[in-house]
């Protein structure tokens, strides 16, 4: 049984795409484009980030973390990433079915995983050694921060 704490972070985690979903779903393309300044994210941004990272930082990690003794687990440059791959014009639709399905099969994932997994270790790049089930809280911290200024630019 996976214990309480980290089954409450796989749900929080499991709902961030409905959540971004419900958030957005009445604001127009200008709106989702639309960046507070130029270092900043907009809606469209943030959801293209999000998938990026899920798809090519989480997932890997994970998938690592499960099938290789004490792996390398690298890190992303989220900035460079938005920079080349012009996030802003990219379909809202798809970056949040990307995000959406990547997350699905992450959280799917873990949960399958064997409990003892949780502890299996990696090199985090600059953070040193973490386990699985740090990776998971570091999951819920990013979302927690992407859902605050997701949130933020939605009402204003």
């Amino acid at each position: 049984m996976i214990p309480h704490e980290l089954a409450n972070n796989l749900e929080f985690l499991e709902e961030t795409p409905k959540f971004i979903k419900s958030l957005t779903e009445n604001l127009t393309g200008e709106e989702l484009r639309l960046k507070p300044s130029q270092e900043e994210f907009s809606l469209l941004e943030h959801v293209c980030h999000l998938r990026d990272i899920e798809q090519e930082g989480y997932r890997v990690r994970i998938n690592k973390l499960l099938n290789e003794a004490e792996p390398f687990l690298p890190d992303i440059d989220g900035d460079k990433l938005a920079t080349e791959r012009n996030y802003n014009s990219q379909s809202f639709t798809e970056a949040l079915s990307g995000f959406a399905c990547a997350r699905t099969d992450n959280i799917q994932t873990i949960r399958n995983a064997p409990l003892d997994a949780l502890k299996r270790t990696g090199l985090f790049g600059d953070l040193g050694i973490i386990t699985l089930e740090r990776l998971v809280m570091m999951m819920y911290e990013h979302d927690s921060d992407h859902r605050q200024e997701l949130s933020d630019l939605a009402v204003n």
